[in-house]
């Protein structure tokens, strides 16, 4: 069997391991105009940060690597078109373009930054997004050589690259044209998580939330003031941009490939997708979300990597379910972890579901133990079955198991009274004799008048 493979990095890099395992005698290729095929985006950050200062430990594995297992990488090599009915994607390099034969085709053909528009957003060198290899390495030189930076996007890329500037003596503006940050989570979270990163002694940054950037302008080829609609302007040494990603789709639309609503490739639970012989995964495609049912476009990379490793076996004629995402994730900004998971208020609303909800800020451990953090958890639950809906928390290193927690309780469609009765672990070092967890849900049943032993 000819397998083709668009696309690196988590998904099509996984799809093409397993796949080979599975029919070890098949060929397999990966075609992908990144310079590297298998690597970890989501250090880039800590890369940036100065956590390790070469950029070769983000590298999972080397085209030589793949090679020896049998796998055929192709580095800067673009696949321009599918062609379905011939089974055959064109490829083309910087000097040639090519028709390559498959037998099954797996698009892991990823995301790439929005680039909003912005007066002079394409016209300096030192405006950067943040997605590539390369794209961190030019973003730490500059960095390095820097004393301010704005960043445009308050989002999780964008808080975890403010905190590595802030470390390197950097002083910093965050620029986000929502009336608030991180707007992933609830408004009373987002507005918490503010005033916990604000509460900093000497901070050497600053938000401004309901600010739109409708200019950059400069001198020569860089970027030195970001004006926005209000009037502010700001003057600044270089610019990242984290306001968003989009799917690269473009090549599936093109095809006939059937797209979901968010504009990512629309596959069932065996990623495939609407043509015969074609799969998707990754940042590419959407998912069906576990607690609303609704398909979502929630791209991480520990998705991206399941993803890769079910359309390889399906594709390998085995057979995998995908059941689908919650949406979970965690990320950290100064000593502040945020982690969340399933449905918060408005997309609960919008599934259809009556939202109740109970909030609970308190220590992670007894108050005797060193190093006591805080922990502010928000549980949702729907108010007519008192099944749990989704959960945020901040604070602490602690706030990301109780996040975990959740979402195990989430996949087993747990009611709120189901893991009020939970036999959490309890020790001194690691929580309160009663878990907040357990606290808020003890809340929580006396919202839905269910029956509460004290």
């Amino acid at each position: 069997m000819n397998i083709v493979i668009i696309g690196g990095v988590a998904a099509g890099a996984k799809a093409a391991a397993k796949i080979k395992r599975l029919l070890p005698d098949s060929k397999v290729s990966i075609y992908t105009d990144d310079s590297h095929v298998s690597y970890s985006a989501c250090g880039l950050p800590y890369y940036i940060e100065g956590n390790f200062t070469d950029y070769r430990m983000l590298l999972v594995r080397s085209v030589e690597e793949f090679k020896a297992s049998g796998i055929d990488v192709y580095l800067h090599n673009r696949v321009d078109k599918i062609l379905p009915q011939q089974h055959k994607v064109l490829v083309s390099t910087e000097n040639d373009a090519k028709l390559v034969d498959y037998d099954k085709l797996i698009i892991a053909t990823g995301a790439r930054p929005l680039i909003p528009e912005i007066k002079g957003v394409n016209d300096y060198n030192n405006i950067y997004t943040l997605r590539r290899v390369e794209d961190g390495i030019k973003i730490r030189e500059k960095m390095l050589q820097s004393k301010h930076a704005t960043i445009i996007g308050s989002g999780f890329i964008g808080l975890e690259v403010l905190e590595a500037f802030v470390k390197n003596g950097l002083s910093v503006d965050l620029i986000e044209h929502n009336n608030r940050i991180m707007k992933a989570f609830d408004e009373d979270m987002s507005e918490a998580i503010r005033n916990r990163l604000e509460s900093i002694d000497n901070r050497t940054f600053n938000f401004y939330t309901g600010e739109k950037v409708i200019e950059f302008s400069g001198d020569g080829t860089n970027v030195n003031t970001v004006k926005t609609e209000s009037g502010k302007e700001f003057k600044t040494d270089f610019v990242l941009l984290s306001t968003g990603i989009i799917p690269n789709s473009e090549i599936a639309k093109d095809a006939g490939i059937e797209l979901g609503k968010s504009g990512a490739i629309k596959v069932n639970k065996l990623m495939q997708t609407s043509v015969e012989d074609i799969f998707a995964c990754g940042d590419c495609c959407e998912e069906t979300h576990i607690v609303s049912g609704k398909h979502v476009w929630v791209p991480l990379g520990s998705t991206a990597n399941k993803e890769g490793r079910c359309a390889a076996l399906n594709a390998a004629g085995h057979y995998n379910v995908f059941e689908g995402v919650l949406g979970s994730i965690v990320s950290r900004c100064l000593n502040t972890t945020m982690a969340m998971t399933g449905l918060n208020e408005q997309q609960a609303k919008d599934a259809g579901y009556t939202p109740i909800s109970a909030t609970i800020s308190k220590e992670d451990k007894v108050a005797y133990m060193p190093n006591v953090g805080d922990i502010t958890i928000k549980v949702i639950a729907d108010k007519v079955t008192g099944k749990l809906l989704g959960a945020q928390a901040i604070g602490s290193l602690g706030a990301d198991k109780r996040i975990n927690s959740v979402a195990t309780a989430l996949l087993g469609k747990m009611s709120v009274k189901d893991f009020k009765n939970n036999d959490l672990t309890y020790s001194p070092p690691y929580s309160t004799t009663i878990d907040p967890l357990l606290d808020i849900m003890a809340i929580l049943c006396k919202k839905l008048d269910e029956h509460c032993e004290d």
